[in-house]
């Protein structure tokens, strides 16, 4: 069997295609068994219904572990995505807007900005003179710094803001330290989730117990209606009698 690490792919011995007579053990706990014939670790991996997996063959003995051998593709898959990951360069974002933007507008985008730069995107905000525009270049330059002073707790300004034709570019890139990890962010949005939760079934608890109390009211009303009939008719009779 091969794996493929980086752009090298080797072969991976498993089981009977292990060729060392001497091996290193280590078991599913990653407790050290010590060295023993390559044999007796296979026997012991079946024993154990586990596979038997050669992970450093370079070694003197190869080092072989007890494990499933499904798993550990998998989780040697995992380690190379969040390596290629963490290697990658940051991704550039590109956010568009006008020099004489709204203040909702601009509010809009800062949240925005604020949510690539978390994310760990680089973002280059860019800006069009159109018409009039062109002969007041000042109009970019306080919104730029308006902007960047917004976001100065989470970005830095990657040099001055630079003006080409039309055009007129920032870039800013994340503090360090400033992304929001992302564990914290899953546990805040289940907090929201189960306080909305809690909110609905509160409010779904006070119209059921208004409900309730309605219909008390209403069973109470209809019980004096009918206690008060024997007499409107003891009293229509009276009438009838002494008539």
């Amino acid at each position: 069997m091969t794996e493929v690490i980086g752009n090298i792919e080797r072969e991976v011995r498993v089981n009977e295609r292990i060729r060392a007579r001497e091996v290193r053990l280590i078991d599913e706990n990653g407790a050290q068994l010590g060295v023993m014939s390559a044999q007796e670790a296979l026997r012991i991996a079946h024993e154990r219904e586990f596979d038997l997996v050669e992970v450093a063959p370079n070694a003197q003995p190869p080092v072989c572990r007890i494990t499933d051998y499904g798993k550990h593709k998998y989780a040697q898959a995992k380690r190379e995505r969040e390596t290629r990951r963490k290697s990658r360069p940051s991704e550039v974002r590109l956010l568009r807007m006008k020099p004489q933007i709204s203040k909702h507008d601009l509010d809009v985008k800062v949240r925005k900005l604020r949510e690539l730069l978390a994310e760990g995107s680089k973002v280059r905000v860019s800006l069009r003179f159109r018409g009039r525009e062109m002969s007041r270049p000042e109009l970019g330059t306080v919104l730029f710094n308006r902007i960047a002073q917004e976001l100065s707790d989470v970005a830095l300004v990657e040099g001055a803001p630079r003006r080409e034709g039309r055009m007129m570019s920032m870039m800013l890139t994340a503090k360090p330290g400033a992304r929001a990890p992302k564990e914290k962010k899953e546990k805040r949005e289940k907090a929201e989730a189960a306080k909305g939760a809690e909110k609905k079934a509160e409010t779904a608890d006070k119209a059921e117990t208004a409900e309730k109390a309605s219909s008390d009211v209403k069973e109470q009303v209809e019980e004096e209606q009918v206690a008060e009939r024997p007499l409107q008719n003891e009293d229509a009779e009276d009438s009838g009698e002494a008539g």
